[in-house]
């Protein structure tokens, strides 16, 4: 890795590493507060998820400050043998002078003069090679300074990479009892499943799949809207009644604000930002990233999953529909560890990314029109 990249990679996996800290005691706190046992347990596996990806933070920074030092300590060898040849040629006359007796250089003609100039060279050279040497003294030391970086860099490394293990087992068997928990109420999400995926074959395209089930968002949506039903008055010569308690409409403003914890599903280097064209001409209607192997995917916000399983050459897709006509879709996941139907909040576990050559793909829309999800993150 090249050191600018390294330089980049390093400053976003620390800033992605204190994001994710922040995120996990925010959920950890959330889960010591929660009341319903569903809630606190939503929160434990979203703080967990939020350590996973610190831990994953961990080891790309450990990573890019170990090609640091490597390339530092490069280049520093290449200066040092650039410095040392002037000193290599004056030692080997140093030498050659030093074996030639002084009685020899008395007897030949001229030695005696050469013997006066060579002095005099030699008094104004030590003071030079004592500075050069010098240098490359210090030089030499910053070498072993580098060394011992590199060798801190990579001990950090396998104690983050263990710390990763550690983690994902402590998810895995928390997803375990939740999945124990709530498999009698699971009638009514695999009739949702079973309907999403009857959409999915129906739906010709990936934006024909996003737009029927926005449609049907937006139908639960009027539907949760409209009004109870009105009591016959016990007098029906009385002016009706109004409802006393009104279900709450949908405020223009709701839909306008970002979807709540609203957070990036996955860390990495980004591959292709909102809107940019590809190849073919079109423009991105998401962002794509280069996450690590076997990264940990998350929910972008508080919603419900309304698609969850493969999809036609995306590989595991996942679809939140969010509160104020907001849905989000993940794709280009190997595993994922939620179903339809399913409630998440806003870093839930959703599931794994694939190899470093697939990348993640995210889209946030909002009644049906695709946002940049940028310009939401704090």
């Amino acid at each position: 890795m090249e050191p600018t990249a390294a330089r980049a990679e390093l400053d976003r996996a620390t800033r992605e590493s204190r994001e994710a800290q922040v995120r996990a005691e925010r959920l950890a706190r959330q889960s010591e507060n929660a009341s319903k046992v569903a809630d606190k347990a939503a929160s434990e596996a979203a703080a967990i998820a939020a350590r996973i990806q610190g831990a994953e933070a961990d080891i790309a920074a450990a990573k890019a400050r170990f090609s640091l030092a490597r390339s530092a300590r490069t280049a520093l060898s290449d200066r040092l043998a650039e410095r040392q040849q002037p000193l290599v040629r004056l030692t080997g006359a140093l030498q050659t002078s030093a074996r030639r007796p002084l009685a020899l250089s008395a007897l030949q003609p001229g030695s005696l003069k050469d013997l006066v100039y060579v002095r005099a060279v030699l008094d104004s050279a030590i003071p030079q090679i004592h500075k050069r040497t010098a240098a490359l003294r210090s030089e030499l030391e910053e070498g072993r300074r580098l060394e011992r970086q590199a060798a801190s860099a990579l001990e950090t490394l396998r104690a983050n990479e263990q710390a990763l293990r550690a983690r994902r087992k402590e998810l895995a068997q928390l997803e375990t009892r939740q999945r124990l928990a709530s498999r009698e109420a699971r009638g009514i999400a695999t009739r949702e499943g079973e309907r999403a995926l009857a959409l999915a074959e129906e739906a010709r395209d990936l934006n024909g799949l996003m737009g029927e089930l926005d449609r049907a968002a937006g139908l639960r949506r009027e539907l949760a809207a409209l009004p109870g039903p009105i009591l016959r008055p016990a007098d029906p010569g009385a002016p009706p009644a109004t409802d006393p308690d009104p279900l709450p409409m949908a405020s223009p403003t709701a839909a306008a604000s970002p979807p709540r914890d609203f957070q990036l599903p996955v860390q990495g280097r980004t591959l292709a930002g909102f809107g940019e064209r590809r190849d073919s001409g079109s423009r991105t209607g998401g962002i794509e990233f280069a996450s690590r192997e076997n990264a940990q995917v998350v929910a972008p916000a508080l919603g419900r999953v309304a698609f969850a399983g493969p999809y036609r050459g995306f590989g595991n897709i996942v679809i939140v529909e969010h509160p104020g006509g907001w849905t989000s879709l993940v794709t280009g996941m190997r595993a994922i560890t939620v179903g339809t139907g399913d409630d998440v909040i806003g870093g839930s576990p959703i599931g794994t990314s694939g190899t470093t050559q697939t990348p993640i793909r995210f889209e946030l829309r909002r009644d049906g029109e695709a946002i940049n999800p940028l310009q939401f993150l704090r």
